[in-house]
């Protein structure tokens, strides 16, 4: 019998880190927004990464609804840090295991400790939140602050890291460890490959039917009609539609591009609607025509699509890359950051100016920052930027072959943003 599984996982003391974000993966650039939306003195944040990066945190404990950390100060003093996070229930496991073993891809990536989107949308759509949100990290220390102090605020970024190695991490704080997870999907998956026989009596109630004049006539006892049937476990196969025949149609690859595309676009909207608790909820941003062209550039549809894309919306190829990478950082706001010349207001402009003053008031190399259009600052001496958008977040960018690229994801705190610039193609 196979022994039971701690729950309680134990990682050593990371070792000091400098010159880049904490978060590589977008899982772990999660982790760090729930934490930067949560705490209510973004000072004691950035006094806590600072830790963080010098080493100061010790072995971080992981165990279902807490991580737990020794972290001292600069003059030595040790203070043990808590972090809670909300456990998943029996019924949101069972959710969430159904939803990972719909997709063999889903379980691939899972065992390549990877978390792909795909997973946590469905997971969030079937009811069921991996990532934390605004308020789910709840702090507790031994320096006896009501809110994230620089100690538990340390120990979030240095998780962060932790996440970025194994996703399986985040599994455990939501209560179940790794071994278990690959069990529970295994057996759901021999389940589904050899699904029992059907009944022939309920094979003979499904092939019942009644005449529509009849129903017709009998709607004053009739009962009410069935639930809707269940949601596809994936969107269909579109056609084929090369047939061999002369040119001079449509382009059945293109044709087969968008109708693949438009399937699994509504399947994801179906999923959604259906999913318990979200009626109610904002409908999401509606896509221009150039968005929605970038945004299926993004999908990798292959060279002849892309160069169609590129045409349609009156890009050359180099420029339809960069509005990809941009929209794989953030979609529609990374892209109009990148396109868009956005003026900011006067106030806007005052707090632009006082965070970017704040943010590197306790680093002693603090970059040297020139004004180089209405919401783009400049780092003097070499080739990044950064840009203010709209929402009032900071976006990285880098200069590469002469153009400005997207550099990374977005943050509300200038300095992580810059932090965060991954240089990819520099």
């Amino acid at each position: 019998m196979n022994e039971p599984e701690a729950l309680t996982r134990t990682f050593e003391a990371l070792p000091p880190t400098s010159g880049r974000g904490f978060a590589q993966t977008w899982w772990g650039q999660a982790w760090l927004k729930a934490l930067q939306d949560t705490a209510l003195d973004g000072e004691q944040l950035k006094k806590g990464r600072r830790h963080a990066r010098e080493g100061a945190v010790g072995a971080v404990s992981v165990r279902p609804g807490r991580i737990t950390a020794v972290v001292r100060d600069r003059d030595g003093t040790a203070y043990r840090s808590d972090v809670l996070f909300q456990e998943l229930d029996e019924q949101d496991w069972e959710r969430f295991l159904d939803v990972a073993t719909d997709s063999a891809g889903h379980i691939a990536a899972l065992l390549d400790r990877d978390m792909p989107p795909h997973l946590v949308e469905d997971a969030a759509a079937a009811g069921v939140e991996l990532l934390p949100g605004i308020g789910d990290l709840e702090p507790e220390c031994t320096c006896d602050a009501w809110d994230h102090c620089p100690h538990t605020a340390a120990l979030c970024y240095q998780v962060a890291r932790l996440l970025d190695q194994d996703p399986f991490v985040l599994l455990l704080m939501r209560g179940r460890g790794e071994r278990r997870v690959l069990d529970e999907l295994q057996l759901r998956s021999v389940a589904r490959a050899n699904p029992p026989a059907t009944d022939r009596a309920d094979e003979e109630q499904a092939a019942a039917v009644v005449r529509a004049d009849e129903a017709f006539a009998a709607a004053g006892i009739l009962p009410p009609l069935p639930a809707p049937p269940p949601l596809p476990d994936e969107p269909g196969a579109p056609p084929s539609l090369d047939t061999g025949t002369a040119a001079g149609g449509p382009d059945a690859a293109a044709l087969e591009f968008l109708a693949a595309d438009a399937a699994a676009r509504a399947h994801r909207m179906l999923a959604q609607a259906l999913a318990p608790g979200r009626a109610g909820q904002p409908q999401e941003h509606v896509l221009t025509r150039d968005e929605d062209a970038v945004r299926m550039a993004a999908s990798v549809p292959g060279p002849v699509i892309a160069a169609r894309l590129a045409a349609g919306t009156d890009r050359t190829r180099a420029e339809l890359d960069l509005a990809v990478r941009a929209w794989r950082y953030g979609g529609a706001a990374a892209l109009a950051v990148l396109e868009e010349d956005f003026v900011p207001d006067d106030d806007q402009v005052s707090r632009a100016e006082s965070a970017l003053a704040a943010a590197w008031a306790a680093e002693p190399d603090r970059p040297r920052l020139r004004p180089s259009g209405p919401a783009r600052w400049t780092v003097v001496g070499t080739g990044e930027q950064l840009r203010l958008g709209r929402d009032g977040n900071w976006w990285p960018f880098r200069k590469e072959r002469g153009a400005w690229a997207p550099a990374g994801p977005a943050s509300p705190d200038p300095a992580e943003a810059l932090a965060g610039a991954s240089g990819e193609g520099a």
